[in-house]
């Protein structure tokens, strides 16, 4: 799972627990000024995740880490679908995270009040 929050100017991702080893990566920090939106996107598991690397993926129990679609790279983290959360992002090495947190609409609201 993954805790979002806003630190000045920016948006930090904090990974939580074992999704740690599981993502490769303890946090990631993007300036607002590269994040275009956030969406609560429990459908998004169900399309293709395209290349793990590196990273887990094990079909209906865990997507974690870089995955490499269309030219695009995503980073996920999501063990629970309904729980999904899209940060659409511009200008990053990554263009989506894909991201399990708590509650995805006070994650989606945090974010859109962080951008206006």
């Amino acid at each position: 799972m993954a805790l979002v929050t806003i630190d000045g100017g920016d948006l930090v991702v904090t990974i939580e627990g074992l999704d740690k080893l599981w993502a490769l990566k303890s946090s990631l920090t993007i300036p607002l000024a590269n994040v275009r939106g956030a969406t609560a996107d429990p459908g998004i598991t169900a399309g293709p995740k395209g290349i793990r690397a590196p990273g887990t993926h094990l079909p209906g129990v865990i997507t974690a880490g870089t995955f490499h679609l269309d030219g695009e790279k995503v980073f996920w983290d999501v063990k629970d679908a309904s729980k999904a959360v899209v940060l659409e992002l511009a200008d990053e090495r990554y263009t989506r995270l894909v991201l399990q947190v708590d509650d995805p609409r006070a994650t989606v609201a945090l974010v859109e009040d962080a951008l206006r």
